[in-house]
Protein backbone atom coordinates (compact mmCIF):
# COMPACT_ATOMS: atom_id res chain seq x y z
CA UNK A 1 0.00 0.00 0.00
CA UNK A 2 2.72 2.47 0.99
CA UNK A 3 4.75 1.31 -2.00
CA UNK A 4 1.88 2.16 -4.34
CA UNK A 5 1.42 5.55 -2.68
CA UNK A 6 5.13 6.23 -3.27
CA UNK A 7 4.80 5.18 -6.93
CA UNK A 8 1.74 7.37 -7.42
CA UNK A 9 3.42 10.39 -5.82
CA UNK A 10 6.58 9.81 -7.89
CA UNK A 11 4.58 9.76 -11.13
CA UNK A 12 2.78 12.92 -10.01
CA UNK A 13 6.08 14.65 -9.40
CA UNK A 14 5.43 15.01 -5.66
CA UNK A 15 8.41 14.50 -3.36
CA UNK A 16 8.59 14.38 0.42
CA UNK A 17 11.65 13.91 2.67
CA UNK A 18 12.90 10.33 2.58
CA UNK A 19 10.46 9.19 -0.10
CA UNK A 20 13.29 8.11 -2.37
CA UNK A 21 14.20 5.35 0.07
CA UNK A 22 11.10 3.40 -0.97
CA UNK A 23 12.63 2.66 -4.34
CA UNK A 24 15.22 0.45 -2.62
CA UNK A 25 14.14 -3.12 -1.90
CA UNK A 26 16.63 -3.44 0.96
CA UNK A 27 15.08 -0.45 2.76
CA UNK A 28 11.56 -1.82 2.40
CA UNK A 29 12.77 -5.24 3.53
CA UNK A 30 14.26 -3.75 6.72
CA UNK A 31 11.02 -1.86 7.34
CA UNK A 32 9.15 -5.16 6.95
CA UNK A 33 11.43 -6.81 9.53
CA UNK A 34 10.94 -3.96 12.01
CA UNK A 35 7.18 -3.79 11.56
CA UNK A 36 6.77 -7.55 11.93
CA UNK A 37 8.80 -7.41 15.14
CA UNK A 38 6.62 -4.59 16.46
CA UNK A 39 3.42 -6.45 15.60
CA UNK A 40 4.51 -9.68 17.29
CA UNK A 41 6.07 -8.16 20.40
CA UNK A 42 3.68 -5.28 21.07
CA UNK A 43 0.40 -6.77 19.89
CA UNK A 44 1.42 -10.32 20.81
CA UNK A 45 0.87 -9.49 24.47
CA UNK A 46 -2.63 -8.23 23.69
CA UNK A 47 -3.38 -11.40 21.76
CA UNK A 48 -2.25 -13.52 24.71
CA UNK A 49 -4.59 -11.60 27.04
CA UNK A 50 -7.43 -11.99 24.55
CA UNK A 51 -6.86 -15.74 24.22
CA UNK A 52 -6.72 -16.12 28.00
CA UNK A 53 -9.98 -14.19 28.31
CA UNK A 54 -11.60 -16.49 25.75
CA UNK A 55 -10.09 -19.53 27.52
CA UNK A 56 -8.29 -20.67 24.38
CA UNK A 57 -5.93 -22.86 26.38
CA UNK A 58 -3.82 -25.88 25.49
CA UNK A 59 -5.12 -29.29 26.52
CA UNK A 60 -2.23 -31.46 27.64
CA UNK A 61 -2.36 -35.22 27.38
CA UNK A 62 -0.50 -37.26 29.97
CA UNK A 63 2.55 -38.53 28.06
CA UNK A 64 4.83 -38.80 31.06
CA UNK A 65 7.02 -35.89 29.96
CA UNK A 66 8.72 -33.51 32.36
CA UNK A 67 6.93 -30.18 32.77
CA UNK A 68 3.96 -31.05 30.56
CA UNK A 69 1.35 -30.32 33.25
CA UNK A 70 2.73 -26.79 33.69
CA UNK A 71 1.75 -26.12 30.08
CA UNK A 72 -1.90 -26.83 30.74
CA UNK A 73 -4.02 -23.78 29.97
CA UNK A 74 -1.29 -21.95 28.05
CA UNK A 75 -3.00 -20.01 25.22
CA UNK A 76 -2.78 -21.61 21.80
CA UNK A 77 -3.64 -20.34 18.29
CA UNK A 78 -0.88 -17.76 18.70
CA UNK A 79 0.00 -18.44 15.08
CA UNK A 80 -2.56 -15.75 14.24
CA UNK A 81 -0.08 -13.06 15.29
CA UNK A 82 2.64 -14.66 13.14
CA UNK A 83 0.38 -14.60 10.10
CA UNK A 84 -0.60 -10.96 10.68
CA UNK A 85 3.05 -10.00 11.19
CA UNK A 86 3.88 -11.54 7.81
CA UNK A 87 0.89 -10.34 5.80
CA UNK A 88 0.62 -6.72 7.00
CA UNK A 89 4.24 -5.64 6.24
CA UNK A 90 4.10 -7.42 2.88
CA UNK A 91 0.90 -5.58 1.93
CA UNK A 92 2.35 -2.26 3.07
CA UNK A 93 5.84 -2.43 1.58
CA UNK A 94 5.70 -5.04 -1.17
CA UNK A 95 4.89 -4.80 -4.86
CA UNK A 96 1.83 -7.01 -5.14
CA UNK A 97 2.02 -7.05 -8.92
CA UNK A 98 4.79 -9.66 -8.70
CA UNK A 99 3.53 -13.22 -9.08
CA UNK A 100 5.94 -14.56 -6.45
CA UNK A 101 4.63 -12.20 -3.76
CA UNK A 102 1.05 -13.14 -4.57
CA UNK A 103 1.86 -16.84 -4.37
CA UNK A 104 3.47 -16.44 -0.95
CA UNK A 105 0.54 -14.44 0.41
CA UNK A 106 -1.79 -17.15 -0.88
CA UNK A 107 0.30 -19.88 0.79
CA UNK A 108 0.32 -18.00 4.09
CA UNK A 109 -3.42 -17.36 4.16
CA UNK A 110 -4.39 -20.79 2.77
CA UNK A 111 -2.46 -22.92 5.25
CA UNK A 112 -3.18 -20.46 8.04
CA UNK A 113 -6.91 -21.00 7.50
CA UNK A 114 -6.49 -24.79 7.48
CA UNK A 115 -4.52 -24.63 10.73
CA UNK A 116 -7.02 -22.21 12.27
CA UNK A 117 -9.93 -24.53 11.47
CA UNK A 118 -8.03 -27.42 13.04
CA UNK A 119 -7.32 -25.44 16.22
CA UNK A 120 -10.88 -24.14 16.37
CA UNK A 121 -12.38 -27.62 16.10
CA UNK A 122 -10.15 -28.82 18.93
CA UNK A 123 -11.23 -25.85 21.06
CA UNK A 124 -14.92 -26.39 20.30
CA UNK A 125 -14.67 -30.09 21.17
CA UNK A 126 -13.02 -29.16 24.46
CA UNK A 127 -15.80 -26.71 25.34
CA UNK A 128 -18.55 -29.17 24.42
CA UNK A 129 -16.89 -31.88 26.50
CA UNK A 130 -16.67 -29.47 29.43
CA UNK A 131 -20.36 -28.55 29.13
CA UNK A 132 -21.34 -32.22 29.10
CA UNK A 133 -19.01 -33.10 31.96
CA UNK A 134 -16.94 -35.42 29.75
CA UNK A 135 -13.16 -35.68 29.95
CA UNK A 136 -11.87 -34.14 26.70
CA UNK A 137 -8.97 -36.61 26.62
CA UNK A 138 -11.48 -39.46 26.32
CA UNK A 139 -13.24 -37.99 23.29
CA UNK A 140 -12.41 -38.95 19.72
CA UNK A 141 -12.17 -35.38 18.48
CA UNK A 142 -8.69 -34.30 17.47
CA UNK A 143 -9.40 -31.31 15.28
CA UNK A 144 -9.61 -31.36 11.52
CA UNK A 145 -9.37 -34.84 10.02
CA UNK A 146 -5.98 -35.62 8.51
CA UNK A 147 -7.43 -36.24 5.05
CA UNK A 148 -8.84 -32.71 4.93
CA UNK A 149 -5.46 -31.24 5.90
CA UNK A 150 -3.80 -33.27 3.16
CA UNK A 151 -6.48 -32.21 0.68
CA UNK A 152 -5.84 -28.54 1.48
CA UNK A 153 -2.10 -29.00 1.05
CA UNK A 154 -2.62 -30.84 -2.25
CA UNK A 155 -4.82 -28.04 -3.61
CA UNK A 156 -2.21 -25.45 -2.64
CA UNK A 157 0.49 -27.57 -4.30
CA UNK A 158 -1.55 -27.70 -7.51
CA UNK A 159 -2.01 -23.92 -7.52
CA UNK A 160 1.65 -23.17 -6.88
CA UNK A 161 2.96 -25.84 -9.26
CA UNK A 162 0.65 -24.82 -12.09
CA UNK A 163 1.41 -21.12 -11.63
CA UNK A 164 5.17 -21.62 -11.61
CA UNK A 165 5.01 -23.87 -14.66
CA UNK A 166 2.56 -21.96 -16.86
CA UNK A 167 2.75 -18.31 -15.77
CA UNK A 168 4.74 -16.33 -18.39
CA UNK A 169 6.32 -14.13 -15.67
CA UNK A 170 8.13 -17.12 -14.15
CA UNK A 171 11.38 -17.31 -16.13
CA UNK A 172 15.14 -17.72 -15.88
CA UNK A 173 17.69 -15.62 -17.79
CA UNK A 174 20.79 -17.05 -19.55
CA UNK A 175 23.56 -14.79 -20.82
CA UNK A 176 24.17 -15.19 -24.54
CA UNK A 177 27.89 -15.88 -24.87
CA UNK A 178 27.73 -18.08 -27.97
CA UNK A 179 25.23 -19.89 -30.13
CA UNK A 180 25.07 -22.62 -27.48
CA UNK A 181 23.34 -20.60 -24.75
CA UNK A 182 20.67 -22.88 -23.40
CA UNK A 183 20.84 -26.28 -21.81
CA UNK A 184 19.15 -29.35 -23.25
CA UNK A 185 15.37 -29.15 -23.09
CA UNK A 186 15.18 -25.41 -22.43
CA UNK A 187 12.87 -23.16 -24.42
CA UNK A 188 13.85 -19.56 -25.22
CA UNK A 189 10.87 -17.22 -25.23
CA UNK A 190 12.60 -13.84 -25.70
CA UNK A 191 15.85 -11.88 -25.52
CA UNK A 192 16.79 -8.86 -23.43
CA UNK A 193 19.81 -6.53 -23.25
CA UNK A 194 21.15 -5.45 -19.85
CA UNK A 195 23.98 -3.06 -18.97
CA UNK A 196 26.43 -4.51 -16.45
CA UNK A 197 29.57 -2.62 -15.37
CA UNK A 198 29.16 -0.25 -18.30
CA UNK A 199 28.91 -3.02 -20.89
CA UNK A 200 25.87 -4.37 -22.68
CA UNK A 201 25.08 -8.07 -22.26
CA UNK A 202 22.43 -10.07 -24.13
CA UNK A 203 20.31 -12.53 -22.18
CA UNK A 204 17.97 -15.26 -23.32
CA UNK A 205 14.72 -15.47 -21.33
CA UNK A 206 14.13 -19.17 -20.71
CA UNK A 207 10.86 -20.82 -19.74
CA UNK A 208 11.58 -24.28 -18.35
CA UNK A 209 11.11 -26.30 -15.11
CA UNK A 210 14.64 -26.40 -13.73
CA UNK A 211 15.97 -26.62 -10.20
CA UNK A 212 19.29 -26.58 -8.35
CA UNK A 213 21.28 -29.69 -7.47
CA UNK A 214 23.68 -29.01 -4.57
CA UNK A 215 27.38 -29.90 -4.79
CA UNK A 216 27.19 -30.91 -8.48
CA UNK A 217 29.28 -29.29 -11.21
CA UNK A 218 26.37 -28.65 -13.60
CA UNK A 219 24.38 -27.43 -10.58
CA UNK A 220 21.04 -27.67 -12.36
CA UNK A 221 18.44 -30.27 -13.25
CA UNK A 222 15.62 -30.10 -15.80
CA UNK A 223 12.48 -31.96 -14.73
CA UNK A 224 11.75 -32.84 -18.37
CA UNK A 225 14.62 -35.35 -18.15
CA UNK A 226 12.44 -37.52 -15.92
CA UNK A 227 10.26 -38.42 -18.91
CA UNK A 228 11.01 -40.08 -22.25
CA UNK A 229 11.05 -37.87 -25.33
CA UNK A 230 7.53 -38.87 -26.36
CA UNK A 231 6.11 -37.63 -23.02
CA UNK A 232 8.01 -34.34 -22.67
CA UNK A 233 4.79 -32.38 -23.06
CA UNK A 234 3.55 -33.88 -19.78
CA UNK A 235 6.45 -32.59 -17.70
CA UNK A 236 3.99 -30.29 -15.94
CA UNK A 237 2.30 -33.34 -14.36
CA UNK A 238 5.55 -34.55 -12.81
CA UNK A 239 6.45 -31.03 -11.69
CA UNK A 240 3.10 -30.41 -9.96
CA UNK A 241 3.25 -33.81 -8.21
CA UNK A 242 6.72 -32.97 -6.87
CA UNK A 243 5.51 -29.57 -5.65
CA UNK A 244 2.55 -31.21 -3.89
CA UNK A 245 4.82 -33.72 -2.15
CA UNK A 246 7.27 -31.04 -1.00
CA UNK A 247 4.60 -28.71 0.41
CA UNK A 248 2.84 -31.56 2.20
CA UNK A 249 6.05 -33.02 3.64
CA UNK A 250 7.57 -29.74 4.88
CA UNK A 251 4.35 -28.32 6.35
CA UNK A 252 3.73 -31.57 8.24
CA UNK A 253 7.39 -31.62 9.31
CA UNK A 254 7.03 -28.17 10.85
CA UNK A 255 3.80 -29.25 12.52
CA UNK A 256 5.51 -32.28 14.06
CA UNK A 257 8.49 -30.20 15.19
CA UNK A 258 6.23 -27.79 17.09
CA UNK A 259 6.33 -29.80 20.30
CA UNK A 260 8.67 -27.82 22.57
CA UNK A 261 8.76 -24.19 23.63
CA UNK A 262 10.47 -22.13 20.93
CA UNK A 263 11.63 -25.13 18.91
CA UNK A 264 9.70 -24.71 15.65
CA UNK A 265 9.80 -20.90 15.86
CA UNK A 266 13.58 -20.72 16.20
CA UNK A 267 14.23 -23.35 13.54
CA UNK A 268 11.88 -21.60 11.10
CA UNK A 269 13.57 -18.22 11.65
CA UNK A 270 16.98 -19.69 10.85
CA UNK A 271 15.66 -21.46 7.77
CA UNK A 272 14.09 -18.15 6.71
CA UNK A 273 17.51 -16.48 6.86
CA UNK A 274 18.97 -19.23 4.65
CA UNK A 275 16.17 -19.02 2.10
CA UNK A 276 16.45 -15.23 2.15
CA UNK A 277 20.14 -15.39 1.23
CA UNK A 278 19.40 -17.74 -1.66
CA UNK A 279 16.58 -15.50 -2.87
CA UNK A 280 18.81 -12.43 -2.72
CA UNK A 281 21.70 -13.88 -4.72
CA UNK A 282 19.39 -15.56 -7.25
CA UNK A 283 17.43 -12.34 -7.75
CA UNK A 284 20.51 -10.14 -8.15
CA UNK A 285 22.03 -10.42 -11.60
CA UNK A 286 25.54 -9.45 -10.46
CA UNK A 287 25.67 -12.00 -7.64
CA UNK A 288 24.12 -14.64 -9.89
CA UNK A 289 26.80 -13.98 -12.50
CA UNK A 290 29.61 -14.06 -9.92
CA UNK A 291 28.39 -17.31 -8.32
CA UNK A 292 27.51 -18.83 -11.69
CA UNK A 293 23.97 -19.65 -10.63
CA UNK A 294 20.68 -19.12 -12.42
CA UNK A 295 19.33 -15.57 -12.41
CA UNK A 296 15.61 -15.43 -11.61
CA UNK A 297 14.01 -12.10 -12.58
CA UNK A 298 11.38 -10.43 -10.36
CA UNK A 299 12.64 -12.32 -7.29
CA UNK A 300 13.79 -9.20 -5.45
CA UNK A 301 10.36 -8.23 -4.10
CA UNK A 302 10.21 -11.60 -2.38
CA UNK A 303 12.84 -10.35 0.09
CA UNK A 304 10.19 -8.11 1.69
CA UNK A 305 8.00 -11.13 2.41
CA UNK A 306 11.00 -13.11 3.70
CA UNK A 307 12.04 -10.20 5.93
CA UNK A 308 8.55 -10.09 7.43
CA UNK A 309 8.65 -13.88 7.88
CA UNK A 310 11.95 -13.75 9.79
CA UNK A 311 10.80 -10.80 11.90
CA UNK A 312 7.52 -12.56 12.75
CA UNK A 313 9.32 -15.72 13.89
CA UNK A 314 11.88 -13.85 15.98
CA UNK A 315 9.22 -11.60 17.51
CA UNK A 316 6.95 -14.54 18.35
CA UNK A 317 9.91 -16.24 20.02
CA UNK A 318 9.75 -13.46 22.62
CA UNK A 319 6.64 -15.10 24.05
CA UNK A 320 7.13 -18.66 22.77
CA UNK A 321 10.59 -19.30 24.29
CA UNK A 322 10.70 -21.37 27.49
CA UNK A 323 8.56 -21.03 29.51
CA UNK A 324 6.10 -20.36 26.69
CA UNK A 325 3.38 -17.78 27.30
CA UNK A 326 1.63 -18.80 24.07
CA UNK A 327 1.73 -21.64 21.54
CA UNK A 328 1.39 -21.11 17.81
CA UNK A 329 -0.88 -24.13 17.30
CA UNK A 330 -1.53 -25.60 13.87
CA UNK A 331 -2.48 -22.08 12.77
CA UNK A 332 1.19 -21.20 12.84
CA UNK A 333 3.08 -24.46 12.35
CA UNK A 334 1.30 -25.59 9.17
CA UNK A 335 1.69 -22.11 7.68
CA UNK A 336 5.39 -21.84 8.57
CA UNK A 337 6.17 -25.19 6.95
CA UNK A 338 4.14 -24.35 3.86
CA UNK A 339 5.82 -20.94 3.54
CA UNK A 340 9.30 -22.48 3.72
CA UNK A 341 8.40 -25.15 1.14
CA UNK A 342 6.85 -22.61 -1.24
CA UNK A 343 9.85 -20.28 -0.95
CA UNK A 344 12.29 -23.12 -1.67
CA UNK A 345 10.29 -24.11 -4.76
CA UNK A 346 10.04 -20.53 -6.05
CA UNK A 347 13.79 -19.89 -5.73
CA UNK A 348 14.41 -23.32 -7.31
CA UNK A 349 16.18 -24.82 -4.31
CA UNK A 350 13.62 -27.53 -3.52
CA UNK A 351 16.17 -30.35 -3.86
CA UNK A 352 18.15 -28.69 -1.06
CA UNK A 353 15.25 -28.94 1.39
CA UNK A 354 16.64 -32.13 3.03
CA UNK A 355 19.72 -30.06 3.96
CA UNK A 356 18.08 -26.70 4.71
CA UNK A 357 15.22 -28.27 6.66
CA UNK A 358 17.34 -31.00 8.23
CA UNK A 359 15.56 -30.77 11.59
CA UNK A 360 12.11 -31.08 9.99
CA UNK A 361 13.35 -34.09 8.00
CA UNK A 362 14.77 -35.87 11.05
CA UNK A 363 11.61 -35.21 13.06
CA UNK A 364 9.47 -36.59 10.24
CA UNK A 365 11.68 -39.66 9.81
CA UNK A 366 11.66 -40.38 13.54
CA UNK A 367 7.85 -40.66 13.50
CA UNK A 368 7.81 -42.74 10.30
CA UNK A 369 10.49 -45.13 11.60
CA UNK A 370 8.86 -45.44 15.02
CA UNK A 371 5.40 -46.23 13.66
CA UNK A 372 6.68 -48.56 10.93
CA UNK A 373 8.93 -50.52 13.27
CA UNK A 374 6.19 -50.78 15.90
CA UNK A 375 3.71 -52.20 13.36
CA UNK A 376 6.31 -54.57 11.90
CA UNK A 377 7.38 -56.01 15.26
CA UNK A 378 3.78 -56.30 16.42
CA UNK A 379 2.92 -58.29 13.31
CA UNK A 380 6.03 -60.48 13.60
CA UNK A 381 6.39 -60.96 17.36
CA UNK A 382 2.88 -60.15 18.56
CA UNK A 383 4.21 -57.23 20.55
CA UNK A 384 5.13 -53.77 19.22
CA UNK A 385 8.68 -52.56 19.85
CA UNK A 386 10.13 -49.07 19.60
CA UNK A 387 13.31 -47.56 18.20
CA UNK A 388 13.02 -44.37 20.24
CA UNK A 389 11.68 -43.92 23.73
CA UNK A 390 9.10 -41.64 22.15
CA UNK A 391 8.59 -39.88 18.84
CA UNK A 392 8.99 -37.23 17.46
CA UNK A 393 12.69 -37.12 18.24
CA UNK A 394 12.54 -34.14 20.61
CA UNK A 395 10.33 -36.18 22.97
CA UNK A 396 12.91 -38.99 22.89
CA UNK A 397 15.47 -36.60 24.37
CA UNK A 398 12.94 -35.43 26.93
CA UNK A 399 12.51 -39.04 28.02
CA UNK A 400 16.30 -39.25 28.38
CA UNK A 401 16.11 -36.41 30.92
CA UNK A 402 17.20 -33.40 28.84
CA UNK A 403 15.49 -30.12 29.65
CA UNK A 404 13.31 -28.88 26.78
CA UNK A 405 15.10 -25.53 26.53
CA UNK A 406 18.42 -27.37 26.05
CA UNK A 407 16.85 -29.60 23.39
CA UNK A 408 15.42 -26.58 21.55
CA UNK A 409 18.72 -24.67 21.59
CA UNK A 410 20.66 -27.70 20.36
CA UNK A 411 18.17 -28.19 17.53
CA UNK A 412 18.71 -24.52 16.65
CA UNK A 413 22.46 -25.15 16.55
CA UNK A 414 21.95 -28.12 14.23
CA UNK A 415 19.82 -25.89 12.00
CA UNK A 416 22.62 -23.29 11.88
CA UNK A 417 25.00 -26.03 10.72
CA UNK A 418 22.50 -27.08 8.03
CA UNK A 419 22.14 -23.46 6.91
CA UNK A 420 25.91 -22.93 6.68
CA UNK A 421 26.33 -26.21 4.80
CA UNK A 422 23.57 -25.17 2.38
CA UNK A 423 25.15 -21.80 1.67
CA UNK A 424 28.48 -23.51 1.03
CA UNK A 425 26.81 -25.30 -1.87
CA UNK A 426 26.93 -22.03 -3.82
CA UNK A 427 30.67 -22.46 -4.26
CA UNK A 428 31.42 -26.13 -3.55
CA UNK A 429 30.54 -28.22 -6.61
Amino acid sequence: MLYYIYEWLSKSGVRFPGSGLFQFITFRMLLAVLLSLVITTVYGKRLIRFLLKKQVGETVRDLGLAGEQQKKGTPTMGGIIILLAIIIPTLLFGNLNKVYVRLMLLSTVWLGIIGFIDDYLKLRAKRLAKEKGIDYKKTDSDGLAGRFKIFGQVVLGIIIGATLYFNPSVTVEREILSTQVMRTGEKKVNEITRTLNGKEHRFAIVKTPITTIPFVRTHEFNYSKLLPEALKDFTWVIYILIVIFIITAVSNGANITDGLDGLCTGVSALIGVCVGIFAYVSGNIRFAEYLNIMYIPNLGELSIFIGAFIGACVGFLWYNAFPAQVFMGDTGSLALGGIIASLAIIIRKELMIPIICGVFLVENLSVILQVSYFKYTKRKYGEGRRIFKMSPLHHHYQKLGYHESKIAVRFWIMTILCVVFSIMSLKIR
